[in-house]
Formats: structure tokens, C-alpha cells, sequence
């Protein structure tokens, strides 16, 4: 996934971490009912960012199992979602 461009299709996160969205860039999301990660520190080197995505794999499946839309950021110690 590239972690750029959902920010792109989300918006820029809130001061609280939160994704702001706007109508026209949150509606790829809706159409596909999608459920989207993103790494909450985009600072980190590509092995802390697999290593990040791999410690939270089964809470990723279980959210994915949940349904979209929805959009979570895949923080050090959890995912917690941050959208709607």
C-alpha cells in the first residue's frame, strides 16, 4: 500500500491524530465500503514501518473482518480507527 497517497484520498490528520476528510476525497472509501491502514509516524525507516504492520496483523484482520468504510492508523502498541 502506498501510505502517501492515502493520505492523499483522506486529507491531512488533525492536531488529535484524527483524519480530516472532505466529500469529495473520502468517497473512493465509501464507493468500495474500503477499510484503509496507515502508519500513524511516517518518520520511521521501512523496516520499523514492516515490523509495525507485522506486530499488528491480527488486529488488522479483525478490523478488515469488521467491514468498511473505515480507516485506522496502525500505531507502536495498537490500531485504532480513525475514521468515520
Amino acid at each position: 500500500m502506498d501510505h502517501s497517497r492515502s493520505r492523499q484520498v483522506l486529507g491531512p490528520l488533525s492536531k488529535d491524530g484524527r483524519i480530516k476528510t472532505r466529500d469529495l476525497e473520502i468517497r473512493p472509501v465509501l464507493e468500495r465500503e474500503a477499510v484503509l491502514f496507515y502508519l500513524d509516524n511516517q518518520q520511521l525507516r521501512s523496516a520499523e514501518m514492516v515490523e509495525r504492520l507485522v506486530a499488528r496483523c491480527d488486529a488488522i484482520h479483525r478490523a478488515v473482518e469488521k467491514g468498511g468504510p473505515a480507516a485506522y492508523a496502525v500505531r507502536l502498541d495498537r490500531i485504532e480507527r480513525t475514521w468515520p
